[in-house]
């Protein structure tokens, strides 16, 4: 059973890697463009070319980005299944697309979306280049803690649910995670290297565009993964309704 879940998690993380990368090459590029113009720009005022990539542009906006979002897709899709797995039965009378759902949304929230609030992606010469081991270990400690902390809160609410019943139960849980996670987050050193006369619309669109590449991604992998979750509960029973 688990091992079929996985496989179409995986399935699943395939299809939403695909969706996202069409996402990111229509409404991403164009951001990012923007941000290598501007280093482009750097580059030609301080006379210094920076040799050729090692990687095209032209290969890295296609190829490289849709291998990209695939093995996250798959990678994810694979996680979120071994988790439903764990989570099948435990969330009230919640069925296979709703455990799906919820384990989704809980998924996005606290892996995508906290530390995204807290340290977003920047599009290229927006940042310095010797904070990069610093900036990624930051963001790997917000992950880490935002994903723990939503873990206690989901047991939390399953504890309390027989006393205060689910809806209050969920309530007071989510809160709980809501106060000690800001206070992670006020408590990690903030990141501010965005040079003053980087383009203000460059650096909003390419992190709309991340956001959005993540939750098309997630929304995906939920409504796949939920119906073929679904399909292995209740063999043949999709197919019926049509």
């Amino acid at each position: 059973m688990v091992r079929t879940l996985l496989v179409r998690g995986m399935l699943a993380g395939l299809v939403a890697g695909l969706l996202a990368f069409v996402f990111a090459w229509l409404v991403g590029e164009p951001a990012l463009n923007g941000g290598i113009a501007y280093e482009d720009a750097l580059a030609a005022a301080a006379a210094d070319s920076g040799g050729e990539p090692l990687v095209s542009r032209g290969v890295q906006s296609s190829i490289g980005l849709a291998v990209g979002y695939l093995i996250y897709g798959v990678a994810v899709g694979g996680l979120l299944a071994l988790v439903y797995a764990a989570a099948q039965g435990r969330l009230g009378t919640l069925g296979a697309r709703g455990t799906a759902a919820v384990v989704a949304l809980l998924g996005f929230g606290s892996a995508v979306l906290v530390p995204f609030l807290k340290y977003p992606a920047n599009p290229p010469a927006s940042s310095l280049d010797d904070t990069i081991g610093q900036r990624t270990g930051l963001f790997v400690i917000m992950v880490a803690v935002s994903v723990g902390l939503a873990v206690a809160a989901t047991a939390l609410a399953g504890r309390l649910a027989p006393t205060l019943g689910w809806w209050n139960a969920v309530l007071a849980a989510a809160g709980g995670y809501v106060v000690v996670v800001a206070l992670v987050g006020v408590l990690l050193p903030p990141i501010a290297e965005t040079p003053a006369d980087f383009p203000a619309t460059v650096l909003y669109d390419f992190r709309l565009a991340s956001l959005g590449g993540h939750v098309v991604l997630w929304t995906s992998l939920a409504l796949v993964f939920g119906v073929l979750a679904e399909r292995l509960v209740r063999p043949g029973t999709v197919g019926a309704r049509g």
